[in-house]
């Protein structure tokens, strides 16, 4: 991967930079601490995996922003990509993913011509996958190769042996292995399990395969019952049916006489229907014969009623013509009434209007009479407003003048108040300084301290690690004694074995099988006893060594970890004693510092005591000074001018009032006898229309006109009860009339009925007698039911006993179905315990090569060779062949006996040089980071050829504080022997002496506008 471009916004410490990596092979990182250079790299990480050292994912956002966003262009195998991610505060990250697809001849630097096609994915974690698929490269194989991170370099050399290989196997990825391994034992475990459980299985469905034959005996017996009892159910079926026949005959004869019975009730009912029918119709006959003889009365009382009707009608047309008369009198008055008040209303507002004329004039008047006083103020506001006129041009001559003399104060304060401000920080410098170098000699002495505290716990861990070799030469020892044991406790219980055996009567020879006779017989027990004795002492003896073995393990373990309470504080000290050694450099650095912040704070002292800064301002302050004087301007009269304009301006005012009451007045004169005029006109038509009006003369016409007509009320009513009461002669004649018509068919439905009756009577008769005869026929044949019910028993008895019979039957068949199906699970069964067996073997074999003895063990053996050839061929560029390290994987221990060692696995790291090997502990400073970066760099290169894919950029953020001039000469010409094989070298440091070592140079500074990039080539 190389990168072209990397563009930042609100990044960390960064607002907005971008830098061009275009001509940039072996560049420098440089700037203060703290001015964003670990977060130009950590840019690159995020952008390309998400990953940063941020605690949360909105920390790596620019303080008072809301959103980052991370622009980076690289390229690999001939291809140019893009990455683009951004992340808003409090919502989720957005990634892109692009190549580019035209522009395959430009350079890099020309990539603002490139144009790029997506490779975007729908998820975040997609497009993520299909970054590292593109670049062959995850962020933990980056860190450990291409980017060797700050304060890291010596984590690798820090750790204990055992340690060691187990960090070498987690940057090998071998973790995955263990994981492997894992499963394949959960996997063997679940296949042994399952084998366990098919054995199980297998054994109860042999024995309930075993009950087949009794079965089939059973199921023969079972089926001869049944055709038994089917023979007899058919013989008890024949003699029900004839019951049932007879039973069925008598059961028709029944319904017969059910049938005629009802037919005997209808008759008797439809007798008694047609006699009250006929009863009804006689009843009816004679109301009719009465009515018919009062038709005279009738007749009379109908001429009756239609003279009253002629005189009501007569009547209703005199109240028609009266009640027209009346609504059209009630319709005059009411238009008269709306003609008064509509006269009425318009005097009263004539003179509401002529009132208000009348308030007005008095109210003009006392206006027009302040005339000659609005005149004086007026001429007084003339004469304020000429002296603001002159004012007002004095004023404009002075301001410009005024301002910039406010302007030179104010920057000359300012001037002032920063030079006093860089003084109390000079001061302050000056005094933390000078206390940092009083702090240096107690700096000097705790360092001291720190160095004898380091050198005793050296010793501690020597005599620690002697302490932990004997504890395990106890411990094999112990292992040895516990074999020997197992080996004593196995032959003794074959002595005792062979004792019991000769107990038995005529006992044969355990060695030759042969008769023993009684002497033989006690030299043999004999022997086997003092065996056996024999056996039990060495047994005591071996318990005796493993409990004073135990007892010296337990003695041993209780001092390591007192030496290990000892030591924990061992890496601490180191580290303290780095961070002494660091601020007592900064100390003796920070000299220079206070001698020339010493000679700035005296000349600001003399520029602040003597004014002597900015002269022209001051010069210019005069000048501006003299013109206002000159002017004499004051502010408090213009003011005055202006109070005085205007508490005179009233005057103005009032003379508008006066000049609108004027028109309002001549108004007024012209209005006031137009409304005179026509009030008088209004007064006089209201009594014109009180006294003799055309709508008066209507109504006293119509008036006349209703005496005439001669309309009575009392007489109307009279004749309209009257005609009520007669209106009973109208029914009475419909009546008449009806009867007239229903005498002569009342009569003809009385025959008919009498005839109908008479039928009746004679067919109840004929049924009668054919229900008698059915009861005779009934009572020749008895009735079978008590038959058919014993019959139905005796039927239900033996269908009981062969539905017992068949349920048998059935599950005798359904139980050889069941074993002929476990005999099919039980072949089935044995052929997947076969194959568990198998699983089982082979996943217990996998677990085994997957473990840490088996592959990764291999792989181990088989990449250290490659990494020790690349850290002494990078060492010896760094050492001037002065240095060498060697990797050993195991180391020979030996116990009390010079014969007895053992192998154990380590990963210990021998370093040379010209005087002999030694420890890493005993190098200087500048040999341990030269030691580590040779390290560092061969794991970088191991890793990345292991990834599949080549290491074409490498990041240097590591302290070379700890290098002489000699040492950060060596690096540096490491650095550049090594970069033609890279596309770009990047080392990260602020050390002026280190930066000038590279033409090329990236310089980050800060402020308070975040930090900024330039770049020097």
């Amino acid at each position: 991967m190389i990168p072209l471009e990397l563009s930042l916004k609100n990044f960390l410490s960064y607002r907005e930079a971008t830098l061009d990596f275009h001509g940039l092979h072996t560049a420098c990182i440089c700037g203060p601490n703290g001015a964003g250079k670990s977060s130009l790299l950590e840019a690159l990480a995020w952008s390309l995996w998400g990953n940063s050292r941020a605690g949360t994912e909105d920390d790596i956002i620019h303080t008072g922003e809301m959103e980052a966003r991370v622009d980076f262009t690289f390229q690999t195998n001939q291809q140019i990509y893009r990455v683009i991610r951004s992340r808003q505060r409090g919502q989720s990250s957005s990634l892109e993913f692009q190549v580019a697809t035209t522009g395959e001849d430009l350079t890099p630097n020309q990539l603002e011509h490139l144009e790029f096609r997506a490779l975007t994915e729908k998820g975040l974690r997609a497009t993520q996958d299909k970054i590292i698929q593109h670049i062959k490269l995850d962020y933990e194989t980056f860190t450990n190769s291409s980017y060797l991170r700050q304060g890291r370099a010596d984590e690798f050399m820090l750790k204990r042996p055992s340690e060691r290989k187990q960090v070498l196997a987690t940057l090998l990825r071998l973790d995955h292995y263990d994981e492997l391994a894992e499963q394949a034992k959960d996997r063997s475990r679940e296949a042994k399990g399952q084998v366990q459980l098919l054995e199980q299985s297998l054994a109860s469905l042999q024995e309930r395969l075993q009950e087949t034959i009794a079965i089939a005996q059973n199921l023969d017996e079972v089926e001869a019952q049944i055709f038994k009892g089917q023979e007899q159910v058919n013989h008890q079926r024949s003699q029900l049916q004839e019951f049932q026949q007879l039973q069925l005959q008598r059961q028709n004869w029944q319904q017969q006489i059910t049938h005629h019975q009802d037919r005997d009730r209808f008759l008797k009912d439809d007798c008694d229907r047609t006699q009250q029918e006929l009863n009804l119709n006689q009843r009816r006959r004679q109301e009719l014969e009465a009515l018919l003889k009062q038709e005279g009365e009738i007749l009379a009382g109908y001429h009756q009623y239609q003279q009253l009707q002629a005189q009501e009608e007569v009547q209703a047309s005199k109240f028609q013509s009266y009640q027209q008369a009346s609504q059209q009198r009630q319709q005059l008055q009411d238009q008269e009434r709306k003609t008064l008040a509509s006269l009425e209303s318009q005097v009263s507002s004539t003179q509401g209007e002529l009132e208000y004329i009348r308030r007005q004039e008095a109210e003009l008047l006392e206006i027009l009479n302040k005339a000659p006083e609005v005149e004086a103020a007026i001429a007084k506001l003339q004469q304020a407003r000429d002296r603001l006129t002159y004012l007002d041009e004095l004023h404009t001559r002075v301001k410009p003048l005024m301002t910039r003399q406010q302007t030179l104060q104010v920057e000359l304060e300012r001037i002032r108040t920063r030079l006093s401000a860089r003084l109390e920080e000079i001061a302050g410098q000056i005094h933390r300084l000078e206390v940092e170098q009083d702090h240096s000699y107690v700096l000097e002495d705790s360092l001291g301290e720190v160095a004898i505290a380091i050198d005793a716990l050296e010793k501690k861990r020597v005599y620690q690690q002697r302490v932990r070799e004997k504890g395990l030469e106890r411990r094999n020892f112990m292992e040895r004694l516990m074999a020997q044991t197992s080996d004593y406790e196995t032959q003794l219980a074959a002595v005792t074995q062979k004792i019991q055996m000769l107990q038995v009567p005529d006992a044969l020879c355990p060695l030759c099988d042969r008769p023993l006779d009684e002497h033989h017989w006690d030299l043999v027990i004999e022997k086997q006893k003092a065996q056996e004795q024999g056996l039990i002492n060495q047994m005591w003896v071996l318990k005796e060594q493993l409990a004073t073995s135990d007892r010296e393990i337990q003695i041993l373990r209780q001092e390591y970890r007192e030496l290990e309470e000892e030591l924990k504080h061992y890496n601490a000290l180191r580290e303290r004693r780095g961070q002494l050694q660091a601020q007592i450099d900064a100390t003796l650095a920070s000299r220079d510092r206070l001698k020339h912040l010493t000679l700035e704070k005296q000349q600001l002292e003399r520029s602040l005591h003597t004014e002597s800064y900015a002269g022209e301002l001051y010069q210019e302050l005069q000048q501006v000074e003299q013109s206002l004087q000159q002017l004499n301007y004051n502010d408090q009269d213009r003011s005055l001018a202006l109070n005085e304009e205007k508490r005179w301006r009233w005057g103005e005012i009032k003379q508008g009032q006066i000049q609108q009451s004027q028109r309002q007045m001549a108004q007024l004169q012209v209005r006031k006898p137009e409304l005179e005029q026509r009030l008088a006109q209004l007064q006089g038509a209201l009594q014109e229309q009180q006294t003799n009006s055309p709508l008066q003369q209507q109504i006293a016409l119509l008036d006349r006109h209703l005496q005439t007509i001669g309309y009575d009320p009392q007489e109307h009513n009279r004749l309209r009860g009257a005609l009520r009461t007669a209106q009973l002669w109208l029914g009475r004649l419909e009546e008449l009339k009806q009867a007239q018509q229903q005498y002569p068919q009342i009569e003809q439905r009385i025959g008919g009925l009498t005839r109908q009756l008479e039928a009746r009577v004679g067919d109840r008769t004929a049924v009668r007698q054919q229900i008698q005869a059915l009861h005779q026929q009934l009572q020749d044949i008895p009735d079978p039911g008590d038959r058919i019910k014993a019959t139905e028993k005796q039927i239900q008895l033996l269908r009981s006993s062969l539905d017992s019979l068949l349920a048998t039957k059935g599950r005798l068949q359904q139980q050889q179905q069941h074993l002929a199906a476990l005999q099919s699970q039980f072949e089935e069964q044995r052929k997947q315990l076969e194959t568990s067996r198998r699983q089982e073997r082979v996943y217990r074999e996998l677990a085994t090569a997957f473990g840490k003895n088996g592959i990764q063990a291999l792989m181990i053996e088989n990449v250290l060779p490659q990494l020790e050839g690349e850290t002494n061929q990078i060492l010896s560029r760094l050492s001037g062949n002065q240095l060498h390290v060697q990797f050993v994987t195991q180391r020979a221990t030996r116990g009390r006996s010079k014969k007895a060692t053992k192998l154990i696995d380590t990963l210990d790291i021998l370093i040379a040089d010209a005087r002999g090997t030694r420890a890493y502990e005993t190098y200087s400073g500048g040999e341990a980071f030269r030691i580590n970066f040779a390290i560092r760099l061969a794991l970088a290169r191991l890793l990345a050829h292991r990834a599949g894919t080549s290491l074409q950029m490498l990041i240097v953020d590591e302290g070379f504080g700890t290098q002489d001039r000699e040492g950060c000469d060596r690096l540096i010409a490491a650095i550049n022997a090594i970069a033609s094989e890279f596309a770009c070298i990047l080392t990260v440091t602020h050390m002026p002496q280190f930066r000038e070592a590279f033409q090329a140079r990236i310089e980050v500074s800060k402020n308070q506008n975040g930090s900024q990039l330039s770049l020097s080539v």
